[in-house]
């Protein structure tokens, strides 16, 4: 595990099994109960999953009924709707003739994320049953690309990167060159270094265009609005690193909490311990696993 990601304040030893919830802070069990005080309080909830894991959807929408519940009006962002695609998530969080086959067409799922929309549906449609407002966290995988293949300096440049806002976007970050660099080599070993970098900055890239979706909410919320419970791959909330530390930086008062999401089995008790006693988000939850097993975190 990274050096940069510090170190908790007690080395307990806790047991692990499904349906835990670890307060990382404390090195202990707690319960969903006293987590809740915190979504409430939260600007932004940032839960990271494992993709295609039923019960980490299940998970998330534990959390936004419980904000509901407590008349805390979320909304929703995910990243596996991009930008491009706001219509259609507009279109579908305020049309009630508006169809789940619909969103897929307009918002270019297959293009942007590809996997089977069915694998999200189950929160897609939750949103919409609850008239929440959904947000595509992504830049478009067009823009992705750009930077992938001609490096970040040079893809800012191109024509197709102008149509969209882009803002100021922070490449002198030491902590999160070295956590994300290490895991792109874990990931795709034996690459030439400048392919190394090329996936770093696309990486860094997203990061930042999330973080804007998120500030962008921040900064045009009503008074009365309720958190923004943002729903990505786990990588992208670590160590309050990728995403959280982002918007941060653009409003450093926010009142934020980071949940992490893993589908537990006994094979993975060394890296769930390690990543416990590392500090990999203020809460790390346990789920079953889902019905295609061990997912792995590279991709």
């Amino acid at each position: 595990m990274s050096a940069t990601a510090g170190c908790a304040t007690s080395q307990a030893n806790p047991t692990f099994g499904v349906n835990h919830i670890y307060d990382v802070d404390r090195q202990q069990a707690t319960t969903f109960d006293d987590v809740l005080p915190q979504l409430l309080a939260a600007d932004v909830i940032y839960i990271g999953e494992e993709h295609y894991t039923p019960s980490h959807l299940e998970a998330a929408q534990k959390i936004l009924t419980a904000l509901l519940a407590h008349d805390r009006h979320p909304a929703l962002a995910m990243e596996m709707f991009s930008w491009d695609g706001q219509s259609g998530l507009d279109r579908y969080s305020q049309e009630s003739e508006y169809t789940t086959e619909q969103l897929v067409k307009d918002s270019e799922w297959n293009t942007n994320w590809g996997g089977e929309f069915a694998d999200y549906q189950p929160l897609v449609t939750f949103a919409k049953s609850h008239q929440l407002k959904i947000f595509g966290l992504n830049p478009p995988r067009p823009l992705v690309r750009l930077v992938a293949t001609k490096g970040l300096s040079e893809a800012l440049q191109d024509p197709e990167m102008r149509k969209w806002p882009i803002q100021e976007i922070v490449t002198d970050d030491h902590a999160y060159e070295q956590l994300i660099f290490e895991q792109i080599e874990a990931c795709h070993p034996g690459l030439p270094d400048h392919v190394y970098r090329r996936i770093f900055e696309a990486s860094i890239f997203r990061d930042e265009g999330m973080a804007q979706i998120i500030t962008n909410y921040l900064n045009t919320r009503s008074r009365t609005a309720g958190p923004l419970v943002s729903y990505t791959g786990g990588g992208h909330i670590q160590y309050k690193t990728p995403v959280p530390k982002r918007v941060k930086r653009k409003h450093p008062g926010v009142k934020s909490i980071t949940i992490y999401l893993e589908a537990w089995d006994p094979s993975k008790e060394e890296n769930v311990r390690s990543e416990l006693q590392a500090g990999i988000a203020d809460f790390l939850w346990l789920t079953p696993l889902g019905p295609k097993g061990l997912q792995p975190r590279c991709g």
